[in-house]
């Protein structure tokens, strides 16, 4: 059963050994290293005030960091058009100032944008590697008008935006130059005690008339890593973490309304909400963040869709408190934040509680129970993180959150009582962490995260260790990681025991890393019971993988291209139990941006042999029944212009080409997709989006969703035929399978106006239609075969979802914002007869269908406690 394991992990240690061998020292003189850039840093005791002129004395006196090397469009110039930065310091901030020179006004890019956002304008950023552990940073950014962004980058995140400071800076214009001030508080980040300090430190200019990208210390694009290629800020003396306590209170407000066009119920209702954000800075390491009594009725729609496909939809993280510093709870991808304050595990099951009607004594028949309510998401009552990192590079990541009781609400159509019937316990989400930074860009992790829930239902734990190893050069590495998922208890209004009770994860992978050409091997192995659903998201397992890649880059500027992107995929992929063939994929692609004209293309190809699908049939256990997909061949390519230019558009499109399969005389597969996403900038203010998706699937084979119903008369006669058992709400013995027609649209606009670098209106309209038409059936059998049947019900549907966001933001003073927001929402499900291929039909249908209307303003105001001690002072 592991036998493909072992032989690859065999291979992994014999290729493992003879790189190492390759890459030991050989007896040779020592390397000249290389020279690490420096700044240091100049203590001050006078107030500098931010202004964007940097007219106090102090900054001529302290060290310049100049001489910028060019990281985009390639590598390796120096700047023509010098930057020049100092730092100063005292006892609460660092101070960042800095000159960026230019040939012209008209040089300089200044559109404006929403915070976190650097759209067609220059920038300047610093980063800071408070600890030198190479591989965790922070990153502050400042456009030429002022606007704000900030960054945490780690190995689990990447460069994340979502993470936020409160922090200030003021920026000028002043004949070719531009100038930027940046006062960034010890509270924002966090760092040692240590009498003297040096910190990782890198500066970036971007100068967007020629989309250059400029670094202080070389970022070279062939040496792996980002935060390892920084230079080091020293002069930190004396310096102390503060103490880090700040508490933002919110209050908001919402009028929500709905036709129901119901007597007895009403259409417009209003709610009141109050709460708090709180960060507690619990030494110089550790911060506190809770939020009490949250609200996220302001975050951004989600984008509903027609999900065909055996596996659930995963959704956009949108809530703050759950994108922001979350790096170390991401380590693994065992974490998927939307499980909390997620849809009940009894969503949908309150109606089969409910009393049915029937006769009395009298014969006269009594009505039942109806189903008043049944809410759809869980309302959270407290979420609180604790994460830092030690001076010994430790990180230590703690996170919890507590959810309510919900009930459905039932009542009786004779009396009118109602009565509650529960769909979530009250649950208790925990995760915990251990991160070890190594050094050569290195680490060792530990990830734990636990559901558990109260009364008669299932606990959920998933424990997780990780590694990856590089050697001195930073060239080679291998990194792997070990997962073991435990249930315990009944399902949920069941006493039946819960199934997936005991699982395990592995995966092992070796290679080249830096370089023009980088390469490297991987395998791993899921079992049948593997389940880390509860906290985390899974999309399939019982599988075991291997896969081989390989990329040949050129990052100078030959021909008429500024550089050259190759990769190369092999996947294999088996079933774990039963251990069966699943698919091969072979996948290869190219990418490059023209010199002059800043044309960015590039396309993809594949081959896929035939695979065998065992989840579509959606029978357990898997390995007797599976869809037999025929071999096949893709293409897609893409083609963006220029960002620069008021009108700039992305195009990109692709088709899938499959093998007729010849069992059945029945037409081959095809598939074709289309998208079109042009941006019009109507001045540095406003600006306009438009994107259209469109995908066609000619001749799919899927399961028919929805399956069968005994109480449909023609599905009934078709469960007889197929072996099944007539028996209400039980599935057939075998499964009964379409050939479809699947055409998906969606149309997205989005319009953005901003006032100031503090105040933005954005709106977000999204139409989006899928509509599925059968043609003809079969009976899926054992090893995939196939039989025609002759089923008459009509399976065709269409789906459709509507939604506008409209969001005005103002950011009256550091980390206080006022928000109001409407949303729209709409959505119809159309089956059988009523189910339209037409778009503008759909179109017209969706907006004539009763949408929910909500609006909402919300108002949270910082409070920092060293801001109020010196005013009380």
């Amino acid at each position: 059963m592991l036998r493909a394991g072992f032989l690859l992990l065999a291979g992994l240690s014999l290729v493992l050994s003879s790189a190492l061998a390759q890459t030991a020292p050989a007896p040779a003189p020592a390397p000249i290293p290389a020279v690490v850039r420096q700044l240091q840093a100049v203590r001050i005791s006078e107030t500098i005030k931010l202004d964007g002129l940097l007219d106090e004395p102090i900054w001529q006196q302290a060290p310049i960091a100049t001489d910028f090397i060019q990281n985009r469009p390639n590598p390796g110039p120096h700047e023509k058009h010098p930057t020049e930065v100092r730092i100063l310091y005292d006892d609460a901030a660092i101070y960042v100032g800095a000159i960026m020179h230019d040939v012209a006004q008209d040089s300089i890019f200044r559109e404006l944008g929403e915070r976190d956002n650097l759209p067609n304008t220059d920038f300047f950023g610093i980063f800071l590697d408070t600890y030198r552990d190479k591989i965790n940073g922070y990153g502050f950014f400042v456009t030429t008008g002022g606007v704000q962004a900030d960054a945490r980058y780690s190995p689990a995140s990447g460069e994340d935006f979502a993470w936020n400071a409160v922090w200030d800076s003021r920026t000028a214009i002043r004949g070719t130059d531009w100038i930027a001030e940046m006062r960034i508080p010890y509270s924002a980040i966090r760092f040692s005690t240590q009498a003297e300090q040096s910190w990782g430190l890198q500066f970036m200019r971007n100068r967007q008339s020629l989309r250059q990208g400029f670094f202080w210390s070389e970022v070279k694009p062939a040496v792996d890593g980002f935060v390892n290629q920084w230079g080091v800020l020293t002069g930190l003396r004396d310096i102390k973490p503060p103490l880090r306590l700040s508490l933002t209170p919110y209050i908001s407000a919402y009028a929500n309304h709905y036709p129901y066009k119901e007597q007895g119920t009403r259409n417009t209702s209003t709610s009141f909400n109050g709460g708090a954000d709180v960060k507690w800075g619990i030494n110089e390491s550790f911060t506190l963040d809770a939020t009490l009594v949250p609200d996220f009725g302001q975050v951004q729609s989600d984008n509903q869709v027609l999900n065909l496909s055996p596996f659930e939809v995963q959704f956009q993280e949108n809530r703050q408190f759950f994108t922001e510093g979350t790096e170390l709870f991401n380590k693994g991808n065992l974490f998927y934040s939307r499980r909390v304050g997620a849809t009940p595990i009894g969503f949908g099951t309150a109606g089969d509680k409910l009393r049915a009607g029937g006769e009395n004594e009298k014969g006269e028949y009594i009505p039942g129970e109806v189903l008043v309510s049944d809410p759809g998401v869980t309302r959270l009552l407290n979420a609180t993180k604790i994460s830092g990192r030690t001076s010994k590079g430790l990180g230590v990541g703690l996170f919890n959150a507590l959810s309510n009781d919900v009930y459905a609400i039932a009542r009786d159509s004779v009396d009118g009582k109602e009565r509650r019937i529960l769909t979530q316990p009250f649950s208790n989400y925990n995760i915990f962490v251990l991160d070890q930074s190594l050094k050569n860009n290195s680490y060792v992790s530990l990830i734990n995260t636990n559901v558990t829930r109260m009364g008669s239902t299932y606990d959920a734990n998933v424990t997780g260790g990780l590694f990856r190893f590089s050697n001195k050069k930073n060239s080679y590495a291998i990194d792997g990681r070990v997962v073991y998922s435990r249930r315990r208890g009944t399902q949920f209004g069941s006493e039946e025991a819960i199934g997936d009770q005991d699982g395990y994860k592995y995966q092992v992978g070796f290679g080249k890393i830096s370089g023009a050409f980088t390469w490297g091997l991987n395998h791993g192995i899921e079992s049948d019971h593997y389940n880390p659903n509860d906290l985390g998201i899974l999309f399939g397992n019982n599988n075991i993988s291997q896969n081989i890649y390989a990329n040949y880059n050129i990052y100078k500027p030959f021909w008429k291209v500024n550089n050259l992107y190759n990769w190369f995929n092999f996947n294999h992929s088996l079933l774990y139990r039963p251990t069966r063939y699943q698919d091969v994929s072979i996948a290869g692609g190219t990418q490059t941006t023209f010199t002059k004209s800043f044309i960015t293309t590039g396309f993809d190809v594949s081959i896929d042999p035939a695979r065998n699908d065992f989840y579509e049939p959606r029978t357990e256990p898997l390995g007797e029944y599976y869809v037999r997909v025929p071999t096949r061949a893709g293409f897609s390519a893409f083609f963006s212009t220029d960002y620069r230019k008021k009108l700039a558009w992305d195009l990109s499109g692709g088709t899938r080409q499959y093998v007729k399969d010849e069992r059945l005389e029945r037409p081959r597969r095809t598939s074709y997709s289309l998208s079109f996403s042009p941006r019009y900038r109507v001045n540095n203010k406003l600006n306009f989006r438009y994107s259209i998706d469109w995908e066609q699937n000619q001749n799919q084979i899927g399961y028919v969703n929805g399956g069968l119903n005994s109480n449909e008369p023609l599905d009934r006669a078709i469960i007889r035929e197929l072996g099944g058992i007539a028996e209400l709400g039980l599935q057939p013995k075998n499964v009964l399978l379409g050939r479809r027609r699947v055409v998906t649209v969606s149309n997205v606009l989005s319009m953005g106006y901003t006032f100031t670098n503090r105040m933005s209106l954005t709106v977000r309209t999204r139409h989006y239609t899928s509509t599925v038409r059968y043609q003809d059936f079969a009976q899926l059998g054992p090893n995939g075969i196939e039989n025609p049947v002759d089923y008459r019900r009509n399976r065709d549907n269409t789906f459709n979802a509507f939604n506008v966001d409209a969001v005005y933001a103002w950011w009256f003073a550091p980390g206080s914002q006022v928000s109001v927001v409407w949303k729209n929402a709409g959505s119809t499900f159309l089956e059988a007869n009523e189910a339209t291929p037409l778009y503008f039909d759909n179109l017209s249908n969706t907006i004539n269908t009763p949408h929910n209307n909500n609006v909402s303003i919300k108002i949270l105001y910082y409070l920092d406690y060293l801001t109020l001690r010196k005013l009380r002072s």
